[in-house]
């Protein structure tokens, strides 16, 4: 269900955005990008681990770094960004032990960012979107 439901808020939120053209601005997805990856430290700052935030802040600048590098040269690294974030998701909980993560999570963040990515894509295809600055 949470897959389910990440999916579907992708889908309405980027419809919704790309009507009301709030993508116009090139900075919208990466800043999509630094958002998602975020959320994980905010659950290790929840589980009051800090060995978690330490590990999910690394994780999290390396999505920031691609989100910025993708902004100010293409935004198929924002694509190639949030598709990453949906994998990591799917290991997340192998990789890194983050007591703050609630279940429901991981799933609902790789339908939500594999989504993204996909319509991020297609906007870019369709030229909707400019791919470079």
């Amino acid at each position: 269900m949470a897959l389910i439901i990440g999916v579907s808020l992708a889908l309405v939120v980027g419809v919704v955005f790309t009507t009301v053209r709030f993508d116009r601005d090139r900075a919208f997805y990466p800043t999509v990008t630094i958002v998602v990856a975020s959320y994980y430290v905010l659950f290790a700052v929840m589980g009051a681990s800090t060995r978690a935030v330490v590990l999910e802040s690394s994780v999290g600048a390396l999505f920031l770094l691609v989100a910025v590098l993708g902004f100010r040269s293409s935004l198929w690294l924002v694509v190639a960004a949030l598709a990453a974030h949906g994998l990591f998701d799917l290991v997340h909980g192998a990789v890194i032990a983050n007591p703050g993560v609630p279940d429901w999570w991981p799933p609902f963040c790789l339908g939500y960012d594999v989504t993204a990515a996909v319509f991020l894509a297609w906007l870019l295809r369709r030229g909707r979107v400019r791919v470079a600055p």
